[in-house]
């Protein structure tokens, strides 16, 4: 293909996915108040098991725009994830030409965990989230009358759920790494104990709410996947070292 022929490709994907988020967009936007009370729901929970908070679950609106902007912010941001899918394609799509075999027979692997994982993260910050909140309404001390503001609150819950998904793309990049041979998996099970102090500084910084629960929620997962990603790079060493020594031997077996 011309330079030209691939402008135009390049083109027609991103017309493709701008359509699909557009159609995530009208979706979202006509399902809000379902969606708006799911993302509500470790608030509520995490009210209605502590009386003493002196919260009901209800978000307030601090302005006459907020509420139409907040909509808008959810609906577009629902609008990507429920893209995702058709991105991805599209994406995979215009690069599948350039690659090589043996690459496409790691793309589909590498981007299926990328998905897979960033929505387990988006789960974990969910499924916590009600602890969290006890945390800090509980730290912020008694005798407070416990007022969220919606924007703040759908914020501290989209970069929670980002946090989480981009904090368990770790493992990934440590395989990727170790298929391109920067890394090697007898290291990473050498420096276990380190590997594990880094972990816990990382997730702690990107962490949004700042809280052990989330902290301890995020790095657990992040430790057991470390320990994967370094298992599947020492299962691919020795298919790799198999396939060598039987390369080597087929070769002196026909000289």
């Amino acid at each position: 293909m011309t330079l030209t022929e691939h402008l135009a490709e390049l083109r027609m994907r991103i017309i493709r996915s701008a359509l699909a988020v557009s159609v995530g967009f009208i979706i979202v936007l006509a399902f809000y108040a379902p969606i708006l009370d799911f993302l509500k729901e470790p608030y509520v929970k995490a009210c209605n098991a502590n009386p003493q908070f002196q919260c009901d679950g209800e978000l307030a609106i601090l302005g006459p725009l907020e509420g139409f902007s907040t909509r808008l912010r959810v609906a577009m941001y629902g609008g990507i994830i429920l893209a995702i899918p058709v991105i991805l394609w599209q994406v995979w799509r215009f690069v599948v030409p350039g690659l090589e075999e043996r690459e496409r027979r790691y793309a589909i692997p590498f981007i299926t965990s990328v998905v897979a994982l960033f929505a387990l993260g988006g789960f974990i910050a969910y499924w916590t989230l009600d602890k969290a909140l006890e945390f800090l309404i509980d730290f912020s001390g008694p005798d407070l009358q416990q007022v969220f503001q919606i924007s703040k609150y759908l914020s501290l819950v989209g970069l929670m759920m980002a946090a989480f998904g981009i904090g368990l793309e770790f493992p990934v990049l440590l395989v990727f790494l170790q298929l391109a041979g920067v890394l090697d998996h007898r290291l990473l099970f050498r420096q276990w104990r380190l590997a594990i102090v880094i972990i816990v500084a990382a997730a702690a910084i990107i962490t949004p709410s700042g809280d052990p629960i989330s902290l301890a929620a995020l790095s657990v997962p992040m430790v057991i996947l470390y320990f994967v990603a370094a298992l599947i790079g020492m299962f691919v060493q020795r298919r790799r070292e198999r396939a060598e020594a039987a390369a080597e031997a087929a070769a002196d077996t026909s000289g």
